[in-house]
């Protein structure tokens, strides 16, 4: 018998990779590592479409996007060629309902295109006319003939093959067909296409809006309604104190309000005031050291009140159109149940005490964290139990303590369990951590991401981080630009007084769909606790009632302003979407500007809109310099007029390309422009 051949690895790997295709076509967008995860949006959501498309020789190409919906239903989108010389084909697409959609992307060799250019360019030089005009009759008789074109488009193109194939026709008439503008519609519509190559599908996860857009507000509930006795012990507000806190923070135009841990405070190892180790008999503790003698993380602490003060919480918050968030911190107290019925979840030390949490320098002698490794599927079992027990209750969106810190499987595994049969909730990741984790935790599933944007103030910071966020990053993580939390009180915040405020909410509010701010930004509170990016007497460990209304009579808050700001997304679409965000110039380096745009096709008015925001960062001065536009990046052309209104202030004016400006930072530090481009 002859001796069997080895097969080459070269042979096995040829089978395993496939066939480029007779239009090659590559680097399809948006994908997540090379479809390993769904590419993200929300509901709503304008999505950019590419692909890398080209062929031998000169003759022309077009692509054209395969886009089906989550009902099964394929439709076709028509794209345009990117920057010249690049060979990347684009279209973008506004994707509306939630769901798994998928896309392909189809390249083919446009033959009108080919011949329109060929016969234009040789007909105008006297070269092959009449063979020119026989290529042009044959090829629309050929489409004509095509019973899947409506039956007026096969008319009309049988009536230009006529006039391409009349030698006796005026030499302008068989030209004009060339142009004519229903032939290029019908070509538009159904291209001439002849050899063609097709990808392989690609996902994308779209979730729900809310998952992409919001305004956010975070409280802590035991200050609202919080009360001080004579004898120096408080009251705690409760879920009902708190609840006529909500219509406020409704009226101020936030949509999700989240709440720290709402859990039993152990008091072991409890903290006191501004971190320190020797609480005092009446301080409450940390939120976030979880668990005590009345339960832990499916328990509720008992002065906030009960499951049924809970839901009537709910209940007032879903009234005013708030949605809330709750915080999933999973770390215990010493005092948590789980440290006596599983003390394998948590790691001892060769001395026989438990770790507990820290992150140098700082320290946090109140809290155990979580060993992942010594019971994977104990631990996740519990976890999947407490998330699903406050979904019972309503929860639907949950805020993610310190996940970095946790396996990044386990989140996928998480995140994907409940997601796969309850895709409305949202998870945001609170991940100060870097960049490749921070992302990875957005690739496994987190819907929403804190970022790095609180410490990004300078014009070159700001556009670097915010470009990157509309562009390298935004197929899979949506940055929730929060302007503090009860652990960031940044230098800009606590030395830029009430500019600084305004500069740091307008740009967060405007430059992406999601944002959001921690009570007491409204009253300015910038007194940091010495040594730390904290403000001082943190609500982490202290009750802190505030005096809202006493503030709004003095007009010392910053309600009305965060109110313009929710007012201004809520107006315009172009604010309520992440990708359009694009930079303009000014010869000023503290004048940051840039603009977003929404074409009419996705804004739901028949109208696009577009808003340019011009922000003094420097909260110290008044700035007067010129700002430079490029009006082809809003739908404009250079030199032309345009009318832009404040939604800040009112005033109104009329631009071009470059223009002057001056901010004082004093009185309104940004301008926040409603543009119309003129006739």
């Amino acid at each position: 018998m002859p001796k069997s051949v080895p097969q080459s690895s070269t042979v096995v790997e040829a089978e395993l990779v496939p066939s480029i295709g007779r239009i090659p076509i590559l680097a399809p967008t948006p994908v997540v590592d090379g479809g390993r995860w769904a590419a993200k949006a929300f509901a709503g959501e304008v999505v950019p479409f590419g692909a890398t498309a080209f062929r031998e020789g000169h003759d022309l190409i077009g692509a054209e996007l395969l886009l089906t919906d989550p009902a099964g239903a394929t439709t076709t989108h028509r794209m345009a060629p990117g920057a010249p010389g690049t060979d990347r084909f684009e279209v973008e697409v506004q994707l509306a309902t939630q769901g798994a959609w998928t896309y392909r992307v189809r390249a083919f060799a446009d033959e009108f295109a080919t011949w329109e250019h060929n016969a234009s360019v040789k007909i105008a030089a006297g070269v092959d006319v009449e063979l020119m005009y026989l290529i042009g009759a044959q090829l629309f008789e050929a489409a004509a003939s095509d019973k899947q074109r409506p039956l007026k488009d096969r008319k009309a193109l049988a009536a230009r093959a006529s006039i391409l194939r009349d030698s006796a026709a005026a030499p302008e008439v068989r030209f004009a067909v060339l142009d004519d503008p229903q032939v290029l519609a019908i070509a538009a519509r159904q291209p001439f296409a002849g050899l063609s190559s097709t990808t392989e599908p690609l996902i994308i996860r779209v979730e729900r809006t809310r998952a992409g857009m919001g305004s956010w507000y975070e409280f802590f509930p035991r200050s609202e309604g919080a009360k001080r006795r004579p004898d120096g012990s408080w009251v705690s507000g409760t879920f009902r104190t708190a609840a006529k806190r909500l219509p406020a923070v409704a009226a101020m135009g936030f949509d999700v309000l989240y709440l720290p841990p709402i859990h039993p405070i152990g008091e072991t190892f409890r903290k006191g005031p501004n971190n320190t180790l020797t609480p005092g008999e009446h301080d409450p503790g940390s939120p976030w050291a979880i668990g005590g003698a009345a339960g832990g993380h499916d328990a509720i602490h008992p002065e906030l009140g009960t499951v049924k003060d809970f839901s009537f919480f709910l209940s007032q918050a879903e009234k005013v159109g708030l949605e809330v968030a709750l915080d999933l911190a999973l770390q215990a107290s010493p005092d948590h149940p789980w440290v006596t019925e599983h003390p394998e979840w948590f790691t001892t030390l060769p001395d026989g005490t438990i770790a507990y949490a820290e992150n140098p320098p700082k320290k946090y002698q109140d809290i155990y964290p979580v060993n992942f490794d010594n019971d994977p599927e104990g631990i996740r079992a519990e976890v999947l139990r407490i998330v699903r027990y406050w979904m019972s209750l309503g929860v639907r969106i949950f805020r993610v303590d310190n996940p970095h810190t946790k396996p990044l499987d386990f989140w996928e595994w998480l995140i994907g369990t409940i997601n796969r049969t309850a895709p409305d909730v949202v998870f945001l990741a609170e991940a100060f951590t870097r960049p490749a984790l921070l992302q990875g935790l957005a690739k496994v599933g987190f819907q929403q991401s804190y970022t790095y944007f609180t410490w990004r103030n300078t014009k070159e910071e700001l556009e670097e981080f915010l470009g990157a966020a509309a562009t390298e990053t935004a197929d899979f993580l949506r940055p929730n630009l929060f302007v503090n939390t009860p652990d960031i009180l940044t230098e800009y915040l606590q030395f830029g007084g009430r500019a600084a405020y305004k500069v740091r909410a307008a740009i967060a509010a405007t430059a992406a769909p999601t944002w959001g701010v921690y009570a007491g930004y409204e009253l300015v509170e910038n007194v940091a606790r010495p040594g730390a990016e904290e403000n001082i007497d943190s609500e982490k460990f202290e009750f802190r009632p505030r005096e809202w209304a006493k503030a709004e009579a003095a007009g010392a808050s910053l309600a009305p302003y965060l109110t313009l700001l929710n007012d201004a997304r809520r107006q315009h679409p172009a604010l309520r979407q992440l990708r359009n965000i694009r930079f303009h110039w000014s010869d000023d380096e503290q004048i940051l500007v840039y603009s977003k745009h929404l074409d009419a096709a996705f804004t739901g008015t028949g109208a696009a809109d577009t808003i340019i925001v011009v922000a003094n960062l420097d909260p110290h001065s008044v700035r007067q310099t010129m700002v430079h536009l490029d009006q082809t990046m809003f739908g404009g052309v250079q030199g032309g007029s345009l009318d832009v209104t404040d939604l800040i202030t009112g005033a109104e004016w009329i631009w071009t390309d470059s223009n002057f400006v001056k901010l004082d930072a004093f009185t309104e530090p940004v301008h926040i422009l409603n543009v119309r481009i003129r006739p």
